[in-house]
């Protein structure tokens, strides 16, 4: 219980400490006193006075006091009552704006104090203007009107540099002094313009006559310099359309003439493409025959080969049959002789005797196969002899299909044909192709008659007579071999 009331005690001084602190702040809140920019503070008292200007201080009651005093800028209106005389003797009325304020320095702001730290505004106001006023009147006795009406800058700065010293008795600047209006009630100021207005009036109308004339006198140079520019102009434009159409003729003439040129070089190669088609149909129409007649001397050679085929075949079953059968036995025989004689000399005559016997054999049987070759030779050529008129005939009417075909062949290479046919003619439509194969059918008769050199009417005129002639005589069977 003890320790809670000490606590409790504690809690208390601390508190009553808190409240006097805050009581003490209050009480020096109060008694500070803060200056603004546009202000000063003149704190006077035991401590003498002083000036406070853009910062604060504390102010003890009963000891000390504080006056505002403001530094912001003072305009008024500069405009005396009476008129004032220039140095002419013309009364005049002027009026100016002044802006005045205090000086920033402690001892302007301590001057101004002594001034006008009890004053009001309108006061304050009264004494300066008072002052201004007097100032001026003293310089528009020095000045005349025109200096004041066309020189008010110099009014100005005559004013400022006047109004200095007192104004700095006062703690006080001009800032600027401005002439507002200045009349006059005899019009001086209006008939001072007069000459002038009349010169100036003057100038303009000699200068407007002037212009008059330069501008008379340009638009007449004007006119003539245009007119000449137009006649120019009007000889140009003659020379340069004579010109352009002089070089649209020669464009045109130009163009004709290639257009000529073209058109004659178009038609030359027209004309060479269709030469060259119609060259090239003849070709490949020749082409189509030799190639027709190439095959017939193929198919010609092929049974040509075959005859001779046959021939040889003939031969070597005839010398297989008897000849080399015939041979063959001779040829044992003579083997076995020789061979029996070589058995009985060979110890006597040795290897030389043996090596011409061995070369008289093969020139023997050279011999025989020459023969065998000859007898051969004689058969073929009377095999030759049974090919007749008819043979030739035949082999040649035969393979007149073969040459149709080969005419007939290029079409089978043509996948589709289109007919635009306008129906005039016999030879119209699909009977334009049939007729045109017709015609190519009807060139093998020529052909044929080209190839062999006999007519073919002469050719089917001997057909019976050729078919009258005897069969060629049979040929023997070969004999049978020798045992």
């Amino acid at each position: 219980m003890a320790s809670v009331g000490f606590s409790n005690g504690v809690l208390v001084i601390a508190s009553l400490m808190v409240v006097a602190t805050l009581m003490l702040l209050t009480v020096f809140a109060r008694l500070y006193r803060k200056a603004g920019p546009h202000e000063a503070l003149v704190v006077y008292g035991f401590r003498g006075t002083r000036i406070v200007k853009g910062r604060g201080t504390v102010i003890f009651p009963m000891i000390e006091n504080w006056h505002e005093l403001s530094l912001e800028l003072m305009s008024f209106d500069v405009a005396p009552q009476q008129d004032l005389y220039t140095r002419q003797g013309v009364a005049v009325t002027v009026e100016a704006v002044a802006q005045i304020k205090v000086k920033s320095d402690p001892e302007s702001i301590l001057t101004a104090a002594e001034q006008f730290l009890t004053k009001s505004d309108e006061e304050r106001e009264g004494l300066i203007r008072l002052v201004m006023e007097g100032h001026l009147r003293g310089i528009i006795g020095q000045l005349t009107v025109e200096e004041i009406v066309k020189q008010p800058e110099m009014v100005g700065d005559r004013m400022r540099a006047t109004c200095a010293d007192d104004m700095n008795k006062m703690g006080l600047e001009v800032i600027s002094f401005t002439i507002k209006e200045v009349r006059d009630k005899n019009e001086y100021i209006t008939n001072m313009g007069r000459p002038d207005i009349a010169r100036i009036k003057r100038d303009a109308d000699v200068a407007g006559a002037e212009a008059e004339r330069d501008t008379a006198i340009k638009r007449a140079e004007a006119t003539r310099a245009a007119a000449v520019a137009k006649a120019q102009a009007d000889q140009e434009r003659v020379m340069a359309e004579t010109l352009s159409q002089a070089k649209q003729a020669e464009a045109q003439r130009d163009l004709d003439i290639k257009k000529a040129s073209y058109l004659e070089t178009v038609k030359k190669q027209q004309a060479q493409a269709d030469k060259a088609y119609e060259i090239q149909t003849n070709v490949m129409q020749q082409q189509v025959v030799a190639e027709q007649v190439k095959i017939e001397q193929v198919q010609k050679e092929q049974q040509i080969k075959v005859q001779e085929a046959e021939i040889q075949r003939r031969e070597r079953e005839l010398i297989a049959t008897v000849l080399k059968q015939a041979e063959i036995e001779r040829k044992r025989i003579e083997t076995l002789a020789e061979a029996e004689k070589q058995r009985l000399i060979a110890e006597a005559e040795g290897h030389a005797d043996a090596t011409r016997t061995q070369g008289q054999a093969e020139a023997e049987i050279i011999f025989k196969k020459g023969e065998a070759e000859a007898k051969a030779m004689n058969v073929k050529a009377e095999a030759y002899q049974e090919w007749n008129q008819a043979a030739v005939v035949d082999r040649l009417i035969s393979g007149l299909p073969d040459v149709v075909r080969a005419l007939a062949a290029p079409l089978a290479n043509v996948d589709r044909i289109t007919i635009v046919s306008t129906g005039d003619g016999e030879a119209a439509g699909m009977n334009k192709i049939t007729g045109d194969l017709t015609k190519m059918a009807a060139q093998i008769p020529a052909l044929f008659e080209t190839l062999s050199g006999m007519q073919m009417s002469e050719l089917f005129a001997k057909i019976r007579t050729i078919g009258e002639k005897n069969a060629p005589p049979a040929t023997p069977s070969p004999a049978a071999p020798q045992s």
